[in-house]
């Protein structure tokens, strides 16, 4: 999820705990609930070590525990400073609790979505992946955006009840979307395998998930998807891209399934997203040859994709390829 939204749950979990006569560990919850992520900063040493990358190490059981035991001692020094001493005065231990929790809150809530933690390395690579949500969900994030603002405003204008009465709906609302998520990732994975789709993929809209199978094999490339909705059920959405997996031999380009294979490895070269997310692809006649989207059916945003054109020569078969951000519709629309 979304550093934001991080650090607001983890907020909300630990008034819950500390209430507000206790701050000081609410502050030092919501701070660790956004802490994990500050591993993007380490990318320069990422090549060199790799646990350092962005949901490495930092993004583990054992590293979360690290960071709380450092900043059971720093963070009330922090708050010193920036609130005041009086703030900040409590327990080390309660201090190392909060920051735990907060750090917790937000490794379940990565595995939540579509990108992999691995909370129990290095001693085990098992990953925590429900790929019940997005990694950045603009329907949360909008929802947190109001959250923000709407404390801010009560902040000083309303009685502490209110305040409190605030603070319990908003983690209600945030729970009771998870739990929706969630309900609706298991139906769609009830769905996947009824349709012999291979794995589930969550969209912007928390009743729609998408149903994927990708092969890739001594037998050849097989993709398809197709759309799960909570209330409509499976509705087919892309179309089955067949086609040998082979390094294809140079000379003429005959037929559509000769451009996707042509295309695909130069494409999944080209843009890594394309090989880090499922994908789909279009593929239409153009002069001279053959035009192939290859685009990410995740990392989308308002009708456009993550996604790498390739033109490809009709009689050599030679290929060219640059990356986009583009819409697969209006790709097949243009017939220039």
């Amino acid at each position: 999820m979304d550093l934001f939204t991080h650090v607001l749950i983890a907020y909300l979990i630990s008034y819950a705990i500390w209430g507000p006569n206790h701050l000081q560990y609410v502050a030092a919850g919501a701070l660790a609930g956004g802490l994990p992520d500050g591993d993007i900063l380490l990318f320069p040493l990422a090549r060199r070590f790799p646990a350092l990358r962005h949901r490495g190490i930092v993004h583990t059981v054992l590293g979360v525990t690290v960071l709380a035991v450092a900043g059971a001692f720093l963070v009330p020094l922090l708050l010193a400073a920036v609130v005041n001493p009086a703030f900040a005065a409590g327990s080390a231990l309660l201090y190392f609790v909060a920051m735990e929790i907060g750090s917790l809150s937000h490794l379940a809530l990565d595995g939540f979505t579509n990108y992999p933690v691995r909370p129990l390395a290095p001693f085990s690579q098992r990953e925590l992946h429900l790929d019940a949500d997005r990694a950045v969900n603009f329907g949360t994030l909008a929802f947190t955006a109001f959250s923000f603002w709407l404390m801010l405003y009560e902040m000083g204008r309303v009685p502490i009840p209110v305040w409190e009465t605030t603070a319990w709906l908003l983690l209600a609302g945030y729970l009771g979307y998870l739990a929706f998520r969630g309900a609706a990732r298991w139906r769609a994975g009830q769905a996947a395998k009824r349709e012999g789709f291979t794995a589930v993929a969550p969209t912007d809209h928390p009743g729609v998930f998408l149903l994927i199978e990708e092969r890739r094999d001594a037998q050849g490339v097989r993709l398809r998807h197709a759309e799960f909705h909570l209330l409509r059920g499976v509705r087919a959405t892309g179309p089955t891209l067949e086609f040998p997996w082979s390094e294809p031999s140079p000379g003429p380009v005959a037929t559509e399934e000769d451009a996707l294979r042509a295309s695909y490895r130069p494409a999944l070269e080209r843009g890594r997203m394309l090989e880090m997310t499922y994908h789909s692809a279009a593929v239409r006649p153009a002069p001279g040859g053959w035009k192939v989207l290859w685009y990410s059916l995740e990392f989308t945003m308002l009708g456009r994709a993550a996604a790498v054109l390739a033109t490809v020569d009709r009689t050599t078969g030679a290929v060219e390829t640059r990356t986009a951000w583009t819409s697969p519709r209006k790709f097949l629309a243009d017939s220039g």
